[in-house]
């Protein structure tokens, strides 16, 4: 059986206008949003306007012919075009272990319980009358979408925790090309427990993923967040033997230190 869903005549004056992939990827979300509360996916209970999707899974669903055959976006491109959605106040994301949990903001706007049946010529023709009422209505929305920000802000730091999980990888990769695919999602959610209940900042974190995997032991043995985690603390008192070192054999002041990048609280 076949469905449909609207789209709100503001879609043509919005910030995602010119942006294809922006565009595309909105659409997409908002026509495969769950149009009612209760539908589960992989176990997971959606609200209405809720979609579970990988960033990967995306890349294939907004996969586009060009030639003879067909292309995909990169997940650098994707994740672009998330963060335009979410500075936009379109989207929430956040992270799970079946995958990212997307929101569409003011979903209500888009799908509400008027229907079409109420759009006639006259209601077109009286449309330049309904301006001044649909601004205010629209400053409405912005500010419930501003709240809506505030109550969830942790979204920004989920995508900071896979741009994390990828660094790793591409880190392990320069060590060893034919590391296996992870599940990536795993990955930046195992960074997430690292920042919010062993108190790692984004920065120390990161740090330590450069430093180990040009460290000649332990690039073989850091080979995945969780295993990071494990060894946080040994790592850093690792880091702090081998400047230790340095600064016997050289002087090693303070600014020499920030200009290598130490700088991190440990």
């Amino acid at each position: 059986m076949s469905t449909w869903f609207k789209v709100h005549r503001e879609i043509f004056d919005s910030d995602i206008w010119n942006d294809v992939t922006t565009f595309r990827l909105f659409m997409y979300l908002m026509g495969k949003a769950s149009h009612q509360d209760g539908v589960k996916i992989a176990g997971v209970e959606l609200k209405r306007g809720q979609y579970l999707r990988s960033y990967r899974k995306l890349a294939a669903d907004l996969a586009y012919k060009e030639g003879r055959g067909t292309k995909e976006y990169s997940l650098r491109t994707i994740k672009k075009a998330i963060d335009k959605l979410i500075s936009a106040e379109r989207v929430n994301v956040r992270e799970t272990e079946q995958g990212t949990l997307f929101t569409i903001l003011n979903y209500s706007k888009y799908q509400g319980s008027d229907d079409t049946k109420k759009e006639s010529v006259n209601t077109l023709n009286q449309e330049p009358n309904t301006n001044g009422k649909r601004t205010v209505n629209n400053n409405k929305n912005a500010k419930n979408a501003r709240i809506n920000k505030n109550k969830e802000k942790r979204h920004k730091y989920e995508i900071c925790d896979m741009t994390l999980a990828e660094l790793l990888l591409d880190e392990i990769r320069k060590n060893n090309s034919g590391f296996k695919q992870p599940n990536l999602e795993k990955w930046a959610s195992d960074i997430r427990l690292m920042r919010e209940r062993d108190s790692r900042t984004a920065e120390q974190i990161k740090y330590l993923i450069t430093w180990s995997q040009q460290h000649e032991f332990w690039k073989a043995n850091i080979l995945s967040p969780t295993k990071l985690r494990t060894k946080f603390d040994t790592l850093v008192m690792q880091v702090k033997q081998d400047k230790q070192k340095a600064t016997n054999v050289v002087q090693f002041n303070k600014k020499e230190a920030e200009d290598d990048g130490y700088n991190y609280g440990f």
